[in-house]
């Protein structure tokens, strides 16, 4: 599925280094990596982790130009429906866009047995950050199809 490894849902759409993830990252408070942060933060370990229920965007770009940003208010039920309804607009074959919330629209083409993903995302208000543009294709339907099972099966 994904290289980023956040421990929790990922829906991790790229070739190579070009990428959005929208995932919902899990910290273990055992892992000793996650107990000397805490430490070194001054907190427990339970409060350094958190809750585990907070959605993220995460992108990296053509120049290595990576961001992210937290989707406060955003919920597994939403991060569902964009998974469906990218599965119904792959599976109809024609070109479509797909829109989670007003931060990340996908605009895809179909291309032999690929899919080309134009990626547009726009920061939440207060993030620093511009509104970007990625090229994430040419993407393999089936390991498409098969990345976005995994991601709503890890919700369920």
């Amino acid at each position: 599925m994904s290289p980023i490894g956040v421990g929790g849902p990922e829906l991790f759409l790229g070739a190579g280094d070009v990428y959005v993830a929208l995932v919902r990252p899990e910290l273990d408070p055992a892992d000793p990596g996650v107990r000397l942060a805490a430490e070194q933060a001054g907190v427990s370990p339970e409060e350094f982790a958190g809750p585990g229920n907070i959605w993220a965007l995460m992108l990296d770009d053509a120049d290595g130009e990576g961001d992210g940003f937290e989707l406060p208010g955003a919920r597994d039920i939403e991060a569902d429906d964009f998974a469906e309804q990218l599965q119904r607009a792959l599976a109809a074959g024609g070109p479509f866009t797909a829109e989670a919330g007003n931060f990340l629209r996908l605009d895809a083409r179909p291309a032999a047995d690929t899919w080309q993903l134009t990626a547009h995302v726009t920061p939440p208000e207060g993030h620093d950050g511009a509104p970007r543009t990625l090229e994430l294709g040419p993407l393999p339907t089936a390991e498409l199809l098969a990345d976005i099972e995994e991601f709503r099966s890890s919700l369920a």
